[in-house]
């Protein structure tokens, strides 16, 4: 469970430490609105306001996020790489997003186009903070093309609409989101939530399928104890 230990206040902040944690690891943990956060904490006996709550989701969440992708293990050496449509302010925007074999998100980049300049800049990305995988999987957008030849040619690239199932599904929980957040107001805004969604998402979706109840047990045990280990590491 998030941890109710006594630990230095956060300067500026009247609310303890681990009751801010725990409102950041609910609103990207669950399919919450601000609002029902909010609810939480009240039925906790904590008032306080949804927009409290979103000031310290911004501020801290992206700390929490840098932890988690700061102590991942390095990622498989196979990568499938993905794109979709997200609607914002009533103008298309690409979600691009990476994931690795088991299904890890790597990387999420929000972008107004999907062409190769958009490709390159999301690839390089991806190598610079990983480094070049073995495989890249991808769909039929000849823009991968273009950038794997030019950034990464020694990769061996695969396009084939029906091996990249991983990195599609791997759009569900945002669609969830999006809808429960009435879209996005900004690419921004998407960037930012949707980085500490997805290394959340990381740390608290250990495949469940895949582990027996002691194994998902000991997981979700580990998993608690290193967010109260990054929430100890946030700084105001």
């Amino acid at each position: 469970m998030i941890s109710k230990v006594s630990q230095p206040r956060l300067k500026g902040f009247r609310f303890p430490r681990f009751v801010i944690s725990y409102a950041v690891w609910a609103y990207h943990r669950f399919a919450l609105s601000l609002r029902d956060v909010e609810d939480f904490l009240a039925e906790r006996g904590v008032i306080v306001s949804y927009e409290s709550i979103r000031v310290w989701c911004q501020r801290f969440g992206a700390q929490v996020a840098a932890s988690i992708r700061r102590d991942r293990p390095a990622p498989t050496d196979k990568w499938h790489l993905d794109e979709v449509v997200i609607s914002i302010r009533g103008q298309k925007h690409w979600l691009w997003r990476a994931v690795d074999a088991n299904g890890d998100v790597l990387e999420i980049l929000v972008q107004a186009r999907r062409n190769a300049h958009a490709a390159k800049r999301f690839l390089r990305k991806l190598v610079q903070r990983w480094g070049a995988p073995r495989v890249i999987v991808t769909d039929k957008l000849r823009s991968y093309g273009v950038a794997v030849r030019d950034l990464c040619p020694s990769v061996e690239h695969r396009s084939h609409k029906g091996l990249n199932n991983r990195s599609v599904a791997s759009h569900r929980h945002t669609r969830r989101r999006e809808k429960i957040m009435g879209r996005f107001k900004s690419s921004r805004q998407a960037q930012r939530f949707l980085s500490v969604h997805d290394q959340t998402a990381t740390l608290f979706r250990p495949k469940r399928h895949r582990l027996s109840a002691i194994s998902y047990r000991h997981s979700r045990t580990d998993a608690f104890s290193l967010w109260n280990d990054y929430a100890a590491e946030m700084t105001a």
